[in-house]
């Protein structure tokens, strides 16, 4: 028997960035429950004709889990399709957990996060060699409380790459947590909003001026914060390729 529920991950804007399996899981559905404040609805096209499409942005969690639960009883496929990878800030262990306690079997489709998405945008590697090989990611504390052990002061003082989700609009207090954690000011910055949308723009500085920047461009949603030297150019070459290196596939020499 099908499973009736896929929690889907759309990728994070460009329609072509969906997964082969969750444009296939959209294409069968016979609901599709979408977040409409984040997901292009231009991946509403792959739906089929008669689909039943809801815009979750103005729906409560009960809302959310009873439009599902009566989808299923029905004996429809669901979709319910979520921006980026729903693993990442997608609430969706709360719809599991209503799905479980219902009975109601699922699958969740990963998607791509915006945050790999903003590295191909910058075309740069976030692990690089005597730079970082640790990628956080995080947000500012905001109405959703973060850990005090995970408050941005606190991670800075690694000075690893950073990407930081849901926090634009508060640009001005996590400069002032990265500063006070540990980054220099002059730490490279960007901002990429709406990676891979068709109106993907992109802002660079450092912790010192990139406040300064974005307010001037209005940017205050949707849009990813990058932090670290794996933003500036110097960096040591991967001993992965060096001639010297030998390993299972290639021979030192």
């Amino acid at each position: 028997m099908a499973v009736p529920v896929h929690f889907v991950g759309a990728g994070p804007g460009d329609p072509e960035l969906i997964t082969v399996k969750g444009q296939r899981c959209i294409a069968a559905a016979d609901t599709i429950i979408y977040a409409g404040s984040l997901v292009n609805p231009a991946l509403l096209d792959f739906a089929k004709p008669g689909a039943a499409i809801m815009n979750s942005a103005a729906m409560t969690l009960d809302e959310v889990v009873a439009a599902i639960a009566g989808a299923v009883g029905e004996g429809r496929e669901v979709v319910r399709l979520h921006t980026g990878d729903p693993s990442l800030y997608g609430a969706i262990k709360e719809q599991m957990d209503a799905l479980d306690a219902r009975g109601i079997a699922y699958e969740i489709v990963p998607g791509v996060s915006s945050f790999l998405a903003a590295a191909a945008a910058l075309r740069c590697e976030y692990t690089l060699p005597a730079v970082s090989q640790t990628v956080i990611v995080t947000r500012l504390e905001g109405r959703t409380p973060v850990p005090e052990q995970e408050k941005l002061a606190a991670l800075a003082a690694h000075r690893s790459t950073m990407c930081i989700f849901l926090s634009v609009h508060l640009l001005d207090g996590v400069v002032a947590e990265l500063i006070a954690g540990g980054y220099p000011p002059d730490t490279p910055v960007a901002v990429v909003q709406k990676a891979t949308w068709p109106d993907e723009k992109i802002y660079r500085g450092t912790l010192a001026d990139i406040a300064r920047t974005v307010a001037a461009a209005g940017v205050d949603r949707t849009a990813m914060i990058v932090v670290g030297r794996c933003l500036a150019g110097d960096y040591a070459l991967s001993r992965l390729y060096a001639p010297e290196f030998g390993h299972t596939f290639r021979e030192a020499t």
